[in-house]
């Protein structure tokens, strides 16, 4: 797991997080990590497979639709191009 050193940092911004974090019931480094996460992988971002899935769902395909495709899929490698 990576560490990070914070340089210069004010210190009312560290009595700032130390009062959140108690507040939070945490300690100051933990509420840092909480802060961290929240600000960089927010829950409302944006999950591939969670949106296809709902791009389906609006569109009407079924679990009987998928089945029939994976049924027809061809299930052996493709061959690769030759350029002789």
């Amino acid at each position: 797991m990576a560490a990070v050193t914070v340089r210069n940092l004010p210190e009312e911004t560290h009595r700032a997080l130390r009062v959140r974090a108690a507040i939070n019931g945490r300690s100051t480094e933990a509420e840092i990590r909480a802060i961290l996460e929240a600000a960089v992988r927010p829950e409302s971002r944006v999950r591939v497979g969670t949106l296809l899935s709902a791009i389906a769902r609006r569109s009407g395909v079924t679990n009987k639709d998928v089945e029939a495709l994976e049924q027809a899929r061809q299930k052996s490698p493709a061959e690769p191009l030759k350029f002789e």
